[in-house]
């Protein structure tokens, strides 16, 4: 993080966070829900003028159009949805994500296989990796449950470009539709074509949709564009 770094930090609370940040970082704007706590902020930091707090639901306040990283201890209870909204279209200006989220969430989210449908739509414009668990004990008041430090860029060079989003997600979506049947029969691709497929990848005949990473999925979509 340098002093060219325009931060969104989610679930500002008190400002533990708030303050590192805007010691390292060119801005911050600080999202916080609880209109006492944006008060308190307001009153206790707003004299730095690198600082923008806004009362508001991450889920809903606007974000940058310019290059911006996010930064946050995410609700346990809408910490995957605050990442559908920011990692799901691949054209935003996002670059970097850190952010603590419930650790057995951080898991799937980062983990090779099984894949999981939610992971997969970003996986092709983002690299997610779990790169701490902190014990629930480290947090004041304790959660009910551990956390995981999810750290997430942007790929140098995408798996897909950004046109191929949609047509991309439905072929996931439509294979995850029917998770429990095998793959080239959830997709209706012919026997022959099927083989040769798995038989390139490495991939069992039979594999399920959670059996194929990102790589083989992609794989998976360029051959099903080209026939």
């Amino acid at each position: 993080m340098s002093r060219h770094d325009l931060v969104v930090e989610f679930g500002a609370g008190s400002g533990s966070l708030t303050r590192p940040l805007l010691e390292h970082a060119g801005r911050v704007v600080a999202i916080e829900l609880d209109p006492a706590l944006a008060s308190f902020l307001r009153e206790d930091l707003g004299g730095d003028r690198r600082l923008t707090v806004i009362c508001g639901n991450a889920l809903q306040v606007p974000l940058p159009r310019e290059a911006f990283r996010v930064v946050g201890n995410l609700p346990f209870g809408s910490g995957t949805r605050i990442l559908q909204r920011i990692l799901d279209d691949p054209r935003s200006a996002l670059t970097r994500v850190d952010v603590l989220i419930q650790h057995e969430a951080a898991r799937k989210r980062a983990q090779v296989a099984p894949s999981t449908l939610a992971t997969l739509r970003w996986l092709p414009w983002w690299d997610v990796r779990l790169v701490r668990v902190l014990r629930r004990d480290a947090f004041v008041p304790p959660p009910s449950v551990d956390a995981g430090l999810l750290v997430i860029e942007r790929r140098a060079e995408p798996l897909l470009s950004q046109r191929d989003r949609a047509p991309y997600r439905r072929l996931v979506a439509t294979g995850f539709a029917q998770a429990g049947t095998p793959l080239g029969r959830a997709l209706g691709m012919p026997k022959r074509n099927w083989s040769t497929f798995t038989r390139e990848r490495g991939v069992p005949l039979e594999a399920r949709a959670a059996e194929l990473d990102v790589f083989d999925w992609v794989a998976l979509f360029e051959r099903v564009r080209r026939r």
